[in-house]
């Protein structure tokens, strides 16, 4: 071997060498034997020893990190003698020593992105051998998952796939799936990246079925099979709920459910496909509500059309069907109503009297249901009942409507109830004759009477009304029976249990202290105990609690429900606490939790008050706000209206000092050449000018009366209206206050006696809370007082704004009046002086004088303009 590394390091440039030796090397560190080596020596089953020994030589090659970056140095080349055998080589050091060459190639420089070179290599051979050697790379290892991710590795594979044709692909395409998984299972950084690209919208092509899906070749079922676990990897129930979710709100909007839902409901396909599929539905649904409806609206191609769910649900009940296939529509079911109380209220409905169909033309979920419940196959029995407590799952509505379920149960008999029927099949045990296993039916019906009854105080009632359902239980705790018996034992345990813990007391001859005296005569409280601890210790138990899928070897072995062992953790610790409560505990805990709830309604109500509070004052404050920006409105109009009077009377004054200076010009008759001519066109424009200042001021005398309007009647009426509202409202709120704290006062925590310390610790924490509560009411009130202070101030404030306003607008229509009579003053000037320029303008040209342009006259007003500011900077 050091020779050959020898030839690797000294002869680089001789291609051909180089590959021999990578061959050789290849040959000594792998353990694929030659199919003839493999006969003669299949009798003496030498395989161990090969492993061992190619295990050996790929240490000696790794023990010097120097030969695997060499090694990365020839994937480099192009060269096919080099490229190939260095690709097969470094495969197989990664097949026999992965973690080592691992951690190798992820420290050296640009190792990984080398080796993604390997997917883009034209020659087949390589590209395809280059995908093994990255699923050896990528294996167990998220750091070099992610950096192969991050090399654009989704693209090139996806691209793969596509060419060689999807599922109908060969081998390349099953390499490439099984290399995407290695990417993607338990890695929520690439699950991440995979869905930010746009990658899940690429998978629905997978999917596309044909009517006729008949003779599928091997191939093909393996690509579709793994093709659907990859769609499974981005939903995992394991997966982070977030990334879940938003995976499968990306498959539903893609379409790749609806195209799922299509193979679901198709003719010929294989049975190991259909099931796979089932499975990936379920946690593509699962949880996810805008799925669950889709779902629920999916029918099958029959004639009439039925629902998916029902065809399922008929599989899932008939003894014919693959035990796998069972199990597969059970957790599609489970999936279906998970977090689903929407979907639980539509099974349960098609088992009430209202809603079951007379005619019998079609067959509702709640028939199948009923159907496989009292049926003689223990496993229908127990998936029936599994399905119909997730059904009840958290959703204390449903378990009462479901007591209105009656049964027909043979002619001439009355009707039972569904209640009533479950336990009359478990009081009779193994008098019937069954086909599977002997404890599963009764395991199954008390896995759905515990969910059923517990947090519902009125089912338990029902089932306490039944005086024979409290002494079977305590008869079966109390026997001595077997292993397999011991099961049962537990959950009857645990059903006990349940009727004690949320027993409301209304029957007087089952009420709590009497069932414990039960138990303590009958069964003892350690007996009960440790019976009720055979449930979470059983190995079948500890298995389901694992994965919410039911995966079982047999049916023999299909005894929990991934649900139900969470409630069983959840009740074991308060029934045992329950039992070793005393009578005197039990009142005085009975007690506690009255005044608990009377003070909860106290804050409730007080609660409501201060929410009504902070609305109101929300609307109050938006108001005020509004009026608030109306008033600043306002305001700014009117400042632009006096800022262009002022401008108008700057422009009246400005053409007051130039008649004057007119006036002054043609008085002066020392100097003829001096005299200005003024053309008859400034003469028409200066009237139009003044009738254009008439208008303006006409125009802001309306605007002005508007604006007076609008504060007089908006504002101020507006913010008066308010504050009367806001007192009655503050009013009716301290009257509240009072009649609340009075009913406190009436209603204070009764002592419960000096009996125990407990209960006085108790009140004394009651009554620092209700005056906590009505400390923080005070602040509120006084809040609201401040809020009235506050608004009274936007009142007056607007009142002294609408004065200011008033004497402005006083002014101006002063102003105005005065501007009009020296407009029409102006007007007479102007007509006389008309006539006296049009008279000297005539003698000036008699006498045969020059009479100056219009240019000259406005630059010589501009001179005399000049001068005279020029003369008053001087002053």
């Amino acid at each position: 071997m050091e020779h050959l590394i020898n030839v690797l390091q000294t002869d680089r440039s001789d291609s051909e060498i180089i590959g021999y030796a990578l061959d050789t090397l290849f040959n000594i560190v792998s353990n694929d034997l030659e199919e003839e080596e493999q006969d003669d020596l299949e009798e003496e089953n030498p395989q161990k020893q090969v492993d061992d020994l190619g295990r050996q030589f790929t240490e000696i090659f790794i023990k010097q990190q120097e030969n695997v970056t060499l090694l990365l140095t020839f994937l480099e080349e192009f060269d096919f003698q080099v490229r190939w055998p260095g690709v097969k080589l470094l495969t197989s050091l990664l097949k026999q020593q992965g973690p080592q060459v691992q951690q190798i190639i992820l420290v050296s420089p640009m190792g990984v992105s080398r080796l993604m070179d390997l997917l883009a290599d034209s020659r087949e051979v390589i590209r395809n051998d280059g995908v093994l050697l990255l699923q050896q790379l990528t294996k167990s290892n998220a750091a070099i998952q992610k950096i192969v991710a991050f090399e654009n590795a989704f693209e090139r594979l996806l691209d793969i796939v596509t060419d060689e044709g999807n599922s109908d692909g060969g081998i390349v395409v099953e390499d490439c799936l099984l290399l995407l998984q290695n990417l993607l299972k338990n890695n929520n950084s690439n699950q991440n990246f995979f869905k930010e690209g746009s990658y899940i919208q690429r998978m629905k092509p997978w999917f596309e079925v044909g009517d006729d899906n008949s003779g599928w070749s091997a191939q093909k079922v393996t690509n579709l099979h793994l093709m659907l676990q990859l769609v499974r990897v981005l939903v995992s129930p394991t997966n982070p709920p977030g990334a879940t979710s938003s995976c499968q709100k990306t498959m539903f909007h893609c379409g790749l459910l609806q195209q799922l839902c299509t193979i679901l409901m198709a003719t010929g396909v294989p049975a190991d496909i259909l099931t796979e599929t089932i499975n990936t539905v379920s946690e593509v649904i699962r949880g996810c509500q805008i799925n669950q409806d889709y779902f629920a609206s999916v029918n099958a191609p029959s004639n009439p059309p039925r629902s998916a769910i029902v065809v399922l649900l008929m599989s899932m009940v008939n003894e014919r069907q693959p035990f796998v296939l069972r199990c597969a529509v059970l957790y599609c079911f489970q999936c279906f109503l998970y977090k689903n109380q929407k979907g639980q209220g539509e099974i349960v409905s098609t088992l009430l009297p209202s809603t079951i169909d007379a005619t019998g033309n079609s067959v509702s979920a709640g028939q199948l249901l009923c159907g496989g419940l009292f049926s003689t196959d223990s496993l229908s029995n127990w998936c029936a009942a599994v399905a119909l407590a997730h059904a009840l799952q958290d959703n204390a509505t449903l378990k009462e409507q479901l007591l209105r379920v009656q049964l027909a149960t043979s002619i001439g008999n009355p009707p039972v109830s569904l209640l009533q029927q479950c336990t009359n099949i478990l009081s009779q045990g193994d008098k019937i004759d069954r086909r599977g296993s002997k404890v599963q039916t009764r395991v199954g019906l008390l896995m759905l009477l515990c969910t059923w009854l517990s947090d519902c105080p009125i089912a338990v009632t029902h089932f306490l009304h039944n005086s024979a359902n409290i002494p079977f239980l305590t008869g079966q705790i109390a026997e001595n029976l077997g292993e397999e018996e011991q099961l049962v034992q537990g959950l009857c345990a645990l059903l006990l249990g349940i009727c004690i813990y949320y027993n409301d007391n209304s029957l007087e001859n089952c009420r709590k202290e009497k069932l414990k005296q039960l138990i303590e005569k009958r069964i003892g409280k350690e007996n009960f105990i440790e019976k009720l601890g055979f449930i979470s210790k059983h190995e079948l138990y500890s298995k389901a609690a694992q994965k919410p899928q039911p995966s079982f070897s047999s049916a023999d072995h299909m005894m929990f429900d991934h649900e139900f062992t969470k409630l069983v953790k959840e009740l074991e610790g308060i029934i045992t606490k329950a039992i070793y409560k005393s009578s005197e505990e039990d009142k005085q805990e009975e007690e506690v939790k009255k005044t608990l709830e009377q003070h909860d309604n106290i804050v409730t109500h007080y609660k409501k008050v201060i929410r009504e509070q902070d609305r109101q004052l929300e609307e109050l404050k938006q108001k005020v706000n509004t009026l608030k920006s109306q008033n600043e409105q306002l305001q700014t109009a009117v400042t632009q209206q006096m800022s262009q009077i002022q401008q108008h009377k700057d422009q009246y004054n400005l053409l007051k000092v130039q008649l004057g200076k007119d006036n002054q010009h043609h008085s002066s008759h020392s100097d003829m050449l001096q005299m200005n001519g003024i053309q008859p066109e400034e003469i028409s424009k200066l009237r139009q000018e003044i009738e254009e200042l008439k208008n303006k001021h006409e125009v802001l005398q309306g605007q002005l009366r508007e604006k007076d309007s609008v504060i007089e009647n908006m504002e101020l009426e507006a913010l008066r209206i308010q504050i009367q509202s806001q007192s009655s409202d503050i009013s009716k709120l301290q009257s509240e206050k009072q009649e609340l704290l009075q009913q406190m006062n009436t209603a204070s925590v009764p002592a419960l006696g000096d009996s125990t310390a407990v209960i006085a610790a108790k009140n004394s924490e009651l009554e620092g809370r209700l005056l906590q509560e009505i400390k923080e009411l005070k602040s509120e009130v006084k809040a609201l007082s401040e809020e009235k202070a506050l608004l009274k101030q936007h009142l007056d404030s607007s009142n002294s704004t609408a004065a200011v306003l008033q004497d402005e607008k006083s002014k101006l229509q002063q102003e105005v009046s005065e501007s009009k009579k020296e407009q029409d003053d102006l007007l007479v000037l102007l007509a006389d002086q008309d006539q006296k320029i049009f008279a000297l303008k005539n003698k000036l040209k008699e006498l045969g004088q020059p009479v100056e342009d219009e240019d000259d006259i406005e630059s010589g007003d501009q001179a005399d303009e000049d001068e005279e500011e020029d003369g008053e900077e001087e002053d």
